[in-house]
């Protein structure tokens, strides 16, 4: 007979408890304890297939053990292929997470409709079958090999994998499976991390790839316990503003490749659109010149861009002058002001500061710090920055610039999309080669000669 056993759970952290207490000793958080009823198994395995034996491994020699290569499914989605690494690893667990209503289950359809030649299950316990037709309809692709599950029993998940066999299983969303294991609801800790250990078992012993589409947090971070993304083998961070068009998917966990990369997508009435050139569209067009704007040469992961930093300077309406940024890190703005307070003679501290970096895109490079400072200087002096400069350069408390990587990356994009001119670190140049170059290459190293140089009254 099966051992009945209730305990209380931290939905925050997954600690457990045998009473309720108000502070999770574990997280720190308050109020996070619930009770949840176990059921013990009395010893029966715990594999998604009920009877099956596991086989008990013995400890190898790490020369001894056969190293192969990961085989990959190369999906239509290049920007899906992109942060993944290079496509789908057989046999891998794929978390995405992302707010509601920001186009994760479209994407997910959008993979399962387009994978023609593999078989794919979409088992959806948020919406019925009819909703996800409709759906798919409104994307327009049509598929012989997608097959539409609506269920949340785990138990009647596997029935009905075991019948279809698929190359390619989708969960939308683990938070609405529960398995007959576990007597507590649906989305509660012990049942996210029952059915992800159930779902982790299938795809490595079948060789199988699952996406699991998961909820995420009021404070952004994905629902459910922290263990949930460490036992996955990748989590991807699907970002973007509801009001804007733009969409990005980042990289945040990957066994399998970088966790620098991002795919960048538009969403419009057909489903996404995939952006195979972001620097055109993260680049706003303007007719007339403006103040406070300055292009910024970044890379993300393997691919560069080209970041349009918008700045506004204005005189503080009241006592605390106003810090605000929107895509960019708040205290290295601080920073470069102080930087151009103490090095440049700028006065800052009484006036309102605002930074934004267009297209809804945030940035943490330190690359964009000299197109950060000529951005606010241009904005402080009201003086425009020429249309077809840009900027790649670290700046030092000194005033100084300093060398970033890949400066060649940075250099070829601008010039590709038509930049005549880039302010570079002197540093830079050692084992740069420009033969063939047709934009111009300006090195420095101080701020106030890059200063003098983009707006001589400034020296």
């Amino acid at each position: 007979m099966a051992k009945v056993k209730s305990t209380y759970i931290c939905q925050n952290c997954a600690a457990e408890s045998a009473k309720w207490i108000g502070k999770c000793p574990g997280c720190g958080e308050w109020n996070t304890y619930a009770e949840e009823v176990i059921q013990k198994n009395d010893g029966k395995e715990r594999s998604w297939r009920d009877g099956q034996r596991t086989i008990m491994q013995k400890p190898i020699n790490i020369n001894a053990v056969v190293s192969t290569h990961q085989e990959r499914m190369v999906t239509y989605d290049k920007e899906l292929n992109r942060v993944l690494g290079g496509g789908i690893v057989a046999g891998s667990l794929v978390l995405i997470g992302g707010e509601p209503g920001i186009g994760k289950s479209t994407l997910m359809l959008q993979l399962a409709l387009a994978a023609k030649k593999k078989k794919v299950l979409y088992v959806s316990g948020e919406e019925s079958q009819q909703q996800i037709r409709m759906r798919a309809e409104r994307i327009g692709i049509q598929s012989e090999n997608c097959y539409i599950l609506a269920e949340t029993n785990t138990q009647n998940l596997f029935i009905n994998i075991e019948n279809v066999k698929p190359d390619l299983l989708i969960i939308d969303s683990i938070q609405t499976l529960s398995t007959q294991r576990i007597e507590s609801v649906a989305g509660s800790v012990s049942q996210v991390r029952e059915c992800t250990g159930e779902l982790m078992k299938f795809a490595k012993e079948t060789q199988t790839p699952v996406f699991l589409i998961g909820h995420i947090t009021k404070e952004g971070s994905i629902a459910g316990p922290k263990v949930l993304e460490h036992m996955v083998d990748t989590v991807l961070q699907f970002e973007g503003d509801r009001h804007l068009s733009y969409r990005i998917l980042r990289t945040i966990k990957n066994r399998f490749g970088s966790t620098s990369e991002l795919g960048i997508y538009e969403m419009q009435g057909t489903g996404l659109r995939q952006v195979s050139n972001p620097s055109e569209i993260l680049i706003s067009q303007k007719a007339d010149d403006l103040t406070g704007i300055a292009i910024g040469a970044t890379i993300e992961g393997n691919r560069p861009l080209l970041i349009e930093i918008q700045s506004l300077v204005s005189p503080a309406a009241y006592g605390t002058p106003q810090r605000s940024t929107t895509g960019f890190d708040a205290k290295r703005l601080n920073m470069l002001l102080a930087v151009l307070e103490k090095r440049g003679g700028l006065r800052f501290g009484a006036q309102d500061v605002f930074i934004n970096v267009a297209g809804g895109i945030r940035i943490d490079e330190p690359a964009l710090d000299l197109a950060v400072c000529a951005s606010l200087v241009s904005a402080y002096h009201d003086i425009s920055i020429p249309e077809k400069v840009a900027f790649a350069g670290e700046v030092g408390l000194g005033g100084e610039i300093r060398a970033v990587n890949r400066i060649d990356s940075r250099i070829a994009e601008a010039e590709k999309l038509g930049f005549e001119e880039i302010y570079i670190s002197k540093f830079s140049r050692k084992g740069l080669d420009l033969s063939g170059k047709s934009i111009k290459v300006q090195a420095f190293t101080k701020l106030k000669d890059v200063f003098s140089a983009l707006m001589g009254e400034l020296g």
